[in-house]
C-alpha cells in the first residue's frame, strides 16, 4: 500500500470509480461500477463520506458485542489520506460514497457550520457503525442527492443538495450519539484512564518539562484522535476536555497551595504554567478567590 493516489477534484474521483460526473463539485459514487483494484493510499481534496457496504455481523468492542449488521461510515476532510491494505490481492470495492468540495458549500449555512461536525476529524478506528435501520436512512439521503444530480440544474438544485447533505450529517450526529451510548462501558474505561493519566502527570516532572497537559497530548497517550476524545469527554462529563483538565489542575493546586514554604508563583511553575498570572487568572475564575485569598480563607 505504498502508492498514493491523489484526488484533487470530484471529477478525478468519479473517473477512478467509473462514475459519471454530473456536477463538478458534488457526487454520489456507486463503488459497484468501479473496476477491481488493489489497496492503496488515497489523498482527498474534498469532503468524503464512504459507506463500506459489507456484512460484518456482530461488532466486537472490548468484551461486548453489538449488532451492527451492515455498513460502516468513514468521514474524511479535505487534505486527509486514507487507504486500504489488500495485501496485494485484487478486490471489488462495494458500497457508496458522498463527496463534496468545500467550494460547493461556501456561502451557505452548512459552510459556516461544517466544522461543528467533528467526526470529520476522527480516525478510521473511530468510524460510525450503522444498524440496518440507520443504513437505510443513509442510503435514502444519498438517493435524494443523487436524484437532484440527475435533474437538469436549476435555481433550486444547490439549495436542495446542500439541505440534503446537511440532513445527512445531522443524522450522523444522532447516530454517533447512539454509538457513544452503546459503547458506554468502553468509554467509561477511557474516562478512568484519562483520570489516571492526569494523576500520573502531576506525580512526576512532566509539568515542568511539558507545561500544562494539552488535549492533544492526552488524546495521544490514550491512542484516540483529539476530536473523538473531545466529543467523548463532553458526552461523558458535560465539560469539554480542556475544562476537565483545568478542573484537575485547580484540584491539584488547592492541595499544594497550603504549602506555605512555596510562593504561589513557584506553585504555578510546578503545575506547568509558563506565566504565574495565567495561574492567578484561572484560579480566580474557577474558585472565586485568588490563590492568596484561598490560602488565608482555608
Amino acid at each position: 500500500m505504498d502508492s498514493l493516489r491523489r484526488f484533487e477534484t470530484i471529477h478525478d474521483y468519479n473517473s477512478f470509480n467509473n462514475n459519471e460526473t454530473r456536477h463538478p463539485l458534488v457526487t454520489v459514487i456507486d463503488f459497484s461500477k468501479a473496476a477491481p483494484r488493489q489497496g492503496s493510499r488515497m489523498y482527498f481534496g474534498f469532503y468524503t463520506v464512504i459507506l463500506k457496504d459489507v456484512k460484518c455481523g456482530d461488532l466486537a468492542y472490548g468484551r461486548h458485542m453489538y449488532d451492527y449488521q451492515q455498513g460502516t461510515l468513514v468521514f474524511l476532510a479535505p487534505g486527509q489520506v486514507a487507504g486500504m491494505n489488500s495485501n496485494g490481492d485484487t478486490y471489488q470495492p462495494k458500497g457508496y460514497a458522498l463527496a463534496f468540495h468545500p467550494d460547493f458549500i461556501h456561502g451557505t449555512t452548512l459552510g459556516q457550520q461544517i466544522h461543528d461536525y467533528t467526526f470529520f476529524g476522527y480516525q478510521s478506528n473511530e468510524a460510525l457503525h450503522l444498524s440496518e435501520r440507520e443504513r437505510k436512512i443513509v442510503l435514502d439521503c444519498f438517493a435524494k442527492i443523487e436524484y437532484e444530480l440527475e435533474q437538469a440544474i436549476d435555481k433550486h438544485s444547490k439549495k436542495l443538495i446542500v439541505s440534503n447533505i446537511e440532513l445527512f450529517l445531522n443524522y450522523c450526529t444522532r447516530f454517533y450519539d447512539r454509538q457513544f451510548i452503546t459503547r458506554n462501558d468502553a468509554h467509561k474505561g477511557i474516562l478512568a484512564r484519562f483520570e489516571h493519566l492526569l494523576n500520573e502527570y502531576y506525580r512526576g516532572p512532566k509539568p515542568q518539562q511539558l507545561g500544562l497537559p494539552s488535549v492533544a497530548y492526552c488524546a495521544g497517550e490514550l491512542h484516540i484522535s483529539p476530536s473523538y476524545f473531545g466529543d467523548l469527554i463532553k458526552r461523558e462529563t458535560g465539560n469539554t476536555a480542556q475544562e476537565y483538565i483545568q478542573w484537575k489542575v485547580i484540584d491539584v493546586a488547592k492541595t499544594r497551595i497550603f504549602d506555605e514554604s512555596k510562593s504561589v508563583s513557584q506553585i504555578a511553575n510546578e503545575l506547568g504554567f509558563k506565566y504565574p498570572q495565567h495561574f492567578y487568572r484561572l484560579f480566580k475564575q474557577r474558585v472565586g478567590h485568588t490563590p492568596n485569598e484561598y490560602r488565608v480563607l482555608n
